[in-house]
């Protein structure tokens, strides 16, 4: 499926380098040059490593990296990614979301709400009465079982009408009241979509679900121009329900077939406490 491209709009592969180049200066800027036993010297206007102090380290020409940076359209190698991945101290995470980003692994646009078939919608149910939920890479809730649809009921204080994760958490009001955990959380999901976005640069909805978050939500706006990247993790978090009060789940991953970039959620308590409160969230 070609990636949509909105009439007047820059090509796909612009707006990839552009990207590209933010995540490098956002990477670059977090280091010093301390970090490798080189004298800061003076007249530093910027935090970070400067360009021709970073191309020396990985090794690479100051131009070349320079343009690299700007989102020119240059040969990029694995063997200079890898380079400037060790100089830059980058993670897994933050290394495989360059080399999406530079298109040096096969990059998916496809997106949307692919139907969930039916034996998914089985393994599901069968999970009751665990909590669980399939979405895809852009958080969007793709199915559910009865007991997930019963642990959130009372999740929104007005109607919910984005069936999405991430706008669930970032545009409900009462969030951090019922989220204990918000703090530390968001800034996890939001990494977690980013890291997904490399393989959707210039799909329309993942260009409008950015830019319709970034303009409601301060949160998503400033944790996004970190350029932030994560893998999954295994987490623990409480959420405040009302006739069960505080309840603490574990989350799993399931990576499912279909739809593409689709994960089965699976909450599992986390203590006996909860364990013993969750038949407390049935409707």
């Amino acid at each position: 499926m070609v990636a949509f491209e909105p009439k007047g709009a820059p090509p796909v592969s612009e707006l990839r380098r552009a990207e590209l180049g933010q995540f490098l200066k956002t990477r670059r800027a977090r280091l010093s040059p301390e970090d490798f036993g080189m004298p800061a010297g003076l007249r530093r206007r910027t935090p970070g490593l400067r360009r021709e102090e970073l191309a020396l380290l990985a090794g690479v020409g100051v131009s070349w990296y320079t343009w690299l940076e700007q989102g020119r359209e240059i040969n990029v190698s694995i063997q200079v990614l890898d380079a400037l991945a060790r100089t830059l101290r980058l993670d897994h995470a933050e290394r495989w979301h360059m080399y999406v980003l530079a298109e040096a692994v096969p990059v998916s646009v496809t997106s949307g709400r692919c139907p969930v078939t039916e034996p998914i919608r089985e393994i599901l149910d069968a999970l009751d009465p665990l909590p669980a939920v399939v979405t895809n890479a852009r958080s969007d809730i793709l199915a559910k079982n009865d007991a997930h649809t019963d642990l959130f009921r009372y999740w929104h204080s007005l109607p919910c009408i984005h069936q999405n994760t991430l706008w669930c958490v970032l545009t409900e009001p009462t969030a951090r009241e019922k989220f204990p955990q918000y703090d530390e959380e968001v800034p996890y999901r939001v990494a977690r979509f980013r890291a997904n976005y490399a393989r959707h640069v210039g799909d329309k909805d993942w260009e409008e679900d950015i830019r319709r978050l970034s303009s409601l939500s301060s949160d998503f706006a400033e944790l996004w121009a970190r350029h932030e990247v994560a893998e999954y993790q295994p987490r623990a978090w409480t959420f405040i329900h009302p006739a069960a009060g505080p309840l603490t789940f574990t989350t799993s991953e399931l990576q499912v077939p279909a739809p593409q970039d689709g994960r089965i959620t699976v909450y599992t308590p986390a203590d006996d406490e909860t364990r013993k409160l969750l038949p407390l969230t049935r409707d």
